[in-house]
């Protein structure tokens, strides 16, 4: 058929792949004829989401079929898998047109339909593959390693349901599932044929030296593939996902005899794997199951990956310079006995052969120091559904205990016990992080305090083993994503001033460094400042009803909620703003208007973090019902924040607060996106803020509170919360407060468990009491730099001109150079 015939309403009978004499306009009427078959003039805005993702989706199918073929031409070179339990990439859509250059046409052909191209964009639902920071840095990374033509591929599990919805009801965080596929994804491709089958229980055997895990319960992955393009190159890798399946999908006997919930029950005990992402732990079927998850992925993507290097090569010698394999926290650890398992048990390489191997293959990336976050598995449900793997854990234990003692001598029974991979102290639990320590050529952090301070506590006797183990790759962003993609108005203006290569090489962004002193486009800048708010103020009033002022200061922390991410320490400081307001009310008509945004989920367990929830958003009713104030006070808490939410308030934020206490944060990346697009940042000296700092410069950042070495020196101490109470008059009337009711009159005390948890003796965890004193004196000197608008622009300039070393893209290019030791391959 020529395809550029027309059909009996004069469309073009086809999306014209590879061909762009046609009008975009006629491709996708054409196209959403065979899409919907409905006649194009009747046809709903979600009609035209589906079809234009379906024609961008073909472009990018060449490119990736145009990529495996360029790779194939290089003589199987070497791939970096990046293990991740969840990614957050957001919509695809807007981010596709971008990377194919479609974007104006498709903007200008859907204006000529009579649609706008934002108002589809908004239809799409965000990808439910990740909960917070550590799956948008997956995201991040995967964006990066498309743009600079990295081989490879990210695995992870198709969720079905994400984590959850969030709606606040009457002030507390209410769970609902969140069923984004229920429209189907139009940028995936199941997999039917690629399965492989994932054991769990059972026994192991061993017959002439050979082990045998038999007598199992097993279940099925099947692989989706969704497309990654890279932007400003031909390259489109793919992120593989997992989703269980059972077996058999019905047993008809049973069904036939009349138990017919009976007949699927096997079938969604098993689906039940790749439901939702971190199901609740609070019980031993949720911990159950987040361990089948974890091993679920692994077990499937690791097979995948050895079935890809057998068809290209025929000695597993080779494994370590052909692949990489990239452990992304804890959750992917248990790729390492996997591995070895699959090495010995089913492809016969003997024990050394086999971790040599391993330790050739592995990198792992840490992304917490606190200890609980740190993940442990009873000893007895490893045994129960993974015994070989326990096994085989055992054994690496032994072999590494024995290397020590040889290297240390039989007398370090204290240092044995810190660094063995089984914890004997109570129940007995396998260490995770301890495992892929081990078993890593490579360990980095995140951020460099965060890499130092991993040496100098959690693994510090594992850096006096290996020292030249461990290294740091300080995160990044992508300036496609959260700029470009984000932030149209800036990019514009970023453009007429510096051009647009800032997409593919961030430092160009210190080119802007000279129009910081140029009031025309301090002018322009805060123009584009204005139009995201006012984007905000629509978002916050929809969801919200909350009414805010545009002009006002923008003051925003938005991220996972978590006692040590400290926003309790933000909304104890508004309760002191608003006493402050009350006790002088002429000051109200001089004060500086301020909107405080809240944003971020709780895990469903975490109790306290759903009671700051709360907090927020009795403090919020109180202060924005108050006419006093004059409306000169906010505070919203805006729900289920996601990828979409942060596009629309991350543009329109002016202060962007990263306040956690001294040596909690690894890294963060909020911090990078918020300066990035012009926010300055009020923060400790935690994670990349010491770095932001050292790039945009220490005049234009508001830094503060006790140092990380300062909050060591006072728990040595023992730091008492109690004596920072009774010495601070403005803390003890906000604590009275909050302990009394004032915010909670229908249940006075309601908040008394945040209250025990700052005063008892050995409280405080978090130096929220420790740091308020110093929080309030940054915060006045915002107040003052806000009142010259024209300094406060300018400050803002340089931080955006500042963030060229946070692009994923010089991350990326880190690991593949210093960790990975794998290539490039872009198109000629």
């Amino acid at each position: 058929m020529d395809m550029n015939s027309t059909n009996v309403l004069g469309l073009p009978h086809g999306p014209e792949r590879g061909d762009t004499s046609t009008p975009m306009s006629r491709v996708l009427s054409g196209r959403v004829l065979y899409e919907t078959g409905k006649d194009p003039a009747v046809v709903s805005p979600q009609d035209w989401l589906l079809t234009v993702s379906h024609v961008a989706r073909d472009k990018l199918v060449e490119r990736w079929i145009a990529t495996g073929r360029r790779q194939q031409r290089h003589r199987n070179p070497k791939r970096a898998y990046y293990l991740s339990m969840e990614f957050l990439p957001g919509r695809a859509l807007g981010n596709a047109l971008f990377a194919l250059g479609l974007y104006d046409s498709c903007r200008e052909a859907l204006i000529d339909l009579g649609h706008d191209v934002d108002e589809v964009r908004e239809l799409e639902p965000d990808q439910g593959l990740g909960n917070g920071g550590l799956g948008r840095l997956a995201a991040c990374f995967l964006d990066s390693m498309a743009s600079l033509d990295i081989p490879g591929m990210g695995y992870g599990i198709r969720y079905e349901y994400g984590m959850f919805a969030q709606r606040i009801q009457d002030g507390r965080q209410v769970e609902h599932p969140d069923p984004w596929l229920a429209g189907g994804n139009p940028w995936e491709f199941p997999r039917r044929e690629v399965t492989y089958r994932v054991q769990f229980g059972g026994r192991v055997e061993r017959i002439d030296g050979a082990h045998r895990w038999v007598d199992t319960d097993d279940i099925k992955a099947m692989a989706y593939d969704t497309l990654i393009p890279g932007h400003g190159t031909q390259t489109v890798n793919a992120l593989r996902l997992w989703s269980a399946k059972a077996l058999t999908d019905i047993d008809l006997p049973a069904f036939n005899e009349g138990d017919h919930v009976g007949a699927v029950d096997a079938k969604s005990r098993c689906e039940a794997i790749s439901r939702i992402l971190y199901p609740g732990d609070g019980s031993a079927a949720g911990r159950e199951l987040r361990l089948k998850q974890e091993f679920f992925f692994v077990s499937a993507s690791l097979q995948d990956l050895l079935h890809r290097f057998i068809q290209e090569n025929d000695d597993f010698d080779l494994l370590p310079e052909k692949v990489a394999i990239h452990l992304n926290d804890t959750h992917p650890a248990l790729a390492v006995p996997e591995l070895m398992r699959l090495l010995m048990d089913v492809h016969g390489l003997e024990w050394e052969r086999a971790w040599n191997i391993c330790r050739g293959i592995f990198s792992y990336t840490n992304h917490t120091l606190l200890p609980e976050a740190l993940e442990t598995w009873p000893v007895h449900l490893m045994e129960a559904l993974l015994p070989r793997h326990l096994a085989i854990i055992y054994e690496i234990n032994e072999l590494f205990l024995r290397m020590v003692r040889h290297l240390r001598g039989e007398h370090h029974n204290e240092l044995f016990r810190n660094i063995s991979l089984i914890d004997e102290a109570g129940e007995r639990r396998v260490r995770m992080g301890h495992l892929c320590v081990l078993a890593s050529h490579t360990v980095n952090g995140v951020s460099k305090l965060h890499s130092e301070l991993m040496q100098q506590t959690t693994f510090a006797d594992f850096a006096t083993i290996f020292p030249d183990r461990f290294t740091n790759q300080t995160n990044g962003i992508t300036p496609r994503r959260w700029l470009e993609h984000a932030n149209p108005g800036l990019s514009g203006l970023i453009d007429s001033a510096i051009g647009p290569a800032w997409r593919r090489d961030l430092c160009r962004l210190q080119e802007l460094r000279p129009h910081a002193d140029d009031a025309a486009f301090r002018a322009a800048f805060r123009d584009v400042k204005l139009a995201n708010k006012k984007r905000l103020r629509a978002m916050i009033q929809r969801e919200t009803g909350v009414v805010i002022d545009p002009d006002s200061l923008v003051d925003v922390q938005v991220k996972r909620i978590h006692e040590f991410k400290r926003q309790l320490l933000n909304i104890l400081r508004v309760v002191a703003d608003y006493n402050r307001l009350k006790a002088a009310p002429a000051a109200v008509e001089c004060m500086v208007p301020r909107t405080v945004l809240f944003a971020g989920k709780a895990a469903p367990g975490y109790w306290m973090a759903k009671l700051i929830i709360k907090l927020i958003n009795d403090v919020s009713r109180r202060v924005n019902e108050d006419p006093r104030l004059q409306g000169k006070l906010k505070v919203v808490f805006v729900p289920n924040y996601c990828v979409s939410a942060a596009e629309v308030i991350i543009p329109g934020a002016d202060l962007s607060e990263q306040i956690s206490m001294a040596g909690t944060e690894a890294s963060g990346t909020g911090n990078m996106k918020l300066s990035l697009n012009g926010a300055l940042t009020i923060g400790t000296e935690d994670g990349a803020n010491i770095e932001i700092r050292d790039e945009v410069g220490a005049e234009n950042i508001f830094i503060f509170g006790h140092l990380a070495n300062e909050v060591r020196e006072m728990r040595k101490n023992f730091y008492e919360p109690r004596s920072a109470y009774q010495a601070d008059p403005v803390l003890r009337e906000v604590i009275d407060q909050v302990a009394g009711g004032a915010f909670s009159p229908d249940e006075p005390g309601r908040f008394q468990p945040i209250i025990d948890a700052l005063l008892h003796p050995g409280g405080d965890r978090y130096m929220v009491l420790a740091d308020f004193a110093p929080y309030l004196a940054a915060q006045r000197q915002v107040d003052l730099l806000w009142q010259d608008r024209d300094a406060w622009s300018r400050k803002a300039i340089l931080n955006v001109a500042g963030m060229g070393v946070f692009s994923s893209d010089r991350t990326i290019l880190g690991y593949a150079e210093d960790i990975w030791g794998v290539r490039p391959i872009a198109a000629v």
